[in-house]
């Protein structure tokens, strides 16, 4: 893979703190998530917060939309701290957020950082005063501001203008290069707007979001070329299950490739009742297979084929799987450098050897018709035959040992990586 250019635009932009979390300046890319409770409910929210957090999200948004929902921020804090949870709450205000933060101080004083739409402060001889309130609050309380654009949402007093301005050239453009230019106009102008009000450029971050995959790129691209604040990637209202991971992971990787952003979210729409930890986990393997960041051991494992009709290896796949995810907590704040972890399951002894030698650890299963055996390799070298029917909880085992044995324990004063970079 070829590495991102080092004068690229993640190089370069400004860095902007969230509460100890830095944007930009070449920090790593943080991982950011949101919570779809109702915000006003404290104990599910407060929930929502640490499986988000401790799944490695490093920064949260929650809406506050309403009296009862900013009235619940400050109380949200409070428990997550009693928890032990420091993660950052970014509060998503639309339409009313100059009211909200001027009637809930505690709210104001509780968020690590404002989401300011400018599509939806206001209309008409609003617009202005709402914004500059948002911005005074900003100010005040000395927190950062993330001014979000949404296709959905866009200014449509600027659309209306870039549009008739557009019908004039002798060459008009698409009307969808127009709606890509006003999304960046919209950034670029509050932001000009936000730092003429007394907002630091350390304090601003920006998204332009759209749905469709060569719109957000085409919008980032430009957006990079015209300004250095942090930028947080998105593809919004990306979808359910497999849609919304492909479509995602197909604009962000470009961008990331490219040296564009630094924050990122996968917007996945959740089945009924379902995890809402996996638009974490996707974000973070993003990152993690393009060599960005490290956030918890992958496991590599074949696809399977026909000498690999019994399904055991997939079995075995999945429960490694999920045995690091359960770990990874305890082992990121346990051990040093242990999310580089490499581990490999394969199903039949053509390609099983030979990944299994690549990764740190890894077992081939024997496939089909094959002595049931399963050789373990560690650094390359064979340890240990593994035969039975615990060939599972015995592998386990050896990923434990072998944990404890090569990485080397934290010191109690020790901040882990998420706590240090985003």
């Amino acid at each position: 893979m070829t590495a991102p250019d080092p004068s690229s635009h993640r190089s370069t932009t400004v860095p902007v703190d969230i509460a100890g979390i830095v944007l930009g300046g070449g920090a790593p890319i943080a991982v950011q998530s949101m919570t779809n409770t109702d915000t006003a409910d404290i104990a599910a929210t407060v929930r929502q917060v640490l499986l988000l957090a401790e799944a490695g999200s490093e920064l949260v948004r929650i809406t506050v939309n309403s009296d009862a929902a900013a009235a619940a921020v400050a109380p949200i804090r409070d428990a997550l701290h009693a928890a032990g949870c420091t993660v950052p709450l970014i509060g998503d205000f639309h339409y009313n957020g100059h009211k909200l933060l001027a009637d809930h101080p505690a709210c104001a004083e509780a968020l690590a950082k404002y989401r300011i739409n400018p599509g939806n402060v206001g209309r008409g001889s609003k617009r202005d005063p709402q914004f500059a309130a948002l911005i005074e609050f900003a100010c005040r309380y000395g927190k950062p501001v993330r001014i979000g654009v949404n296709w959905g949402s866009l200014d449509q007093e600027l659309l209306a203008r870039l549009m008739d301005a557009n019908s004039l050239l002798p060459e008009p453009r698409s009307a969808q290069e127009v709606m890509r230019e006003a999304l960046v106009r919209s950034c670029v102008d509050s932001t000009a707007r936000a730092i003429e009000l007394g907002l630091p450029a350390q304090r601003i971050v920006l998204s332009a979001k759209v749905s469709g995959v060569q719109d957000l790129i085409s919008v980032y691209r430009e957006l990079a070329r015209r300004t250095r604040q942090p930028l947080h990637l998105g593809l919004t209202e990306a979808g359910m299950g497999s849609k919304g991971i492909v479509a995602s992971s197909a604009a962000l990787a470009i961008l990331l490739q490219e040296g564009i952003g630094d924050t990122i979210r996968i917007s996945l729409t959740p089945e009924p009742d379902g995890d809402r930890r996996r638009e974490v986990y996707v974000a973070q393997e993003l990152l993690q297979t393009m060599r960005l960041r490290s956030f918890t051991p992958l496991v590599t494992a074949c696809p399977g084929c026909g000498r690999t009709t019994s399904t055991f290896f997939q079995t075995l796949a999945q429960s490694i799987q999920e045995h690091l995810r359960r770990r990874m907590p305890e082992w990121r704040r346990s051990h040093v450098g242990v999310e580089d972890l490499s581990v490999a399951v394969m199903g039949c002894v053509v390609n099983g050897p030979g990944e299994s030698k690549h990764a740190n650890i890894g077992i081939s299963l024997p496939g089909t018709g094959e002595r049931p055996v399963a050789p373990v390799y560690e650094d390359g070298a064979k340890t240990v035959t593994l035969k039975g029917k615990r060939i599972a909880e015995e592998f386990q085992q050896l990923v434990e040992h072998y944990v404890a044995r090569r990485y080397p324990r934290r010191a109690a004063s020790t901040p882990t990586v998420t706590e240090v970079a985003p």
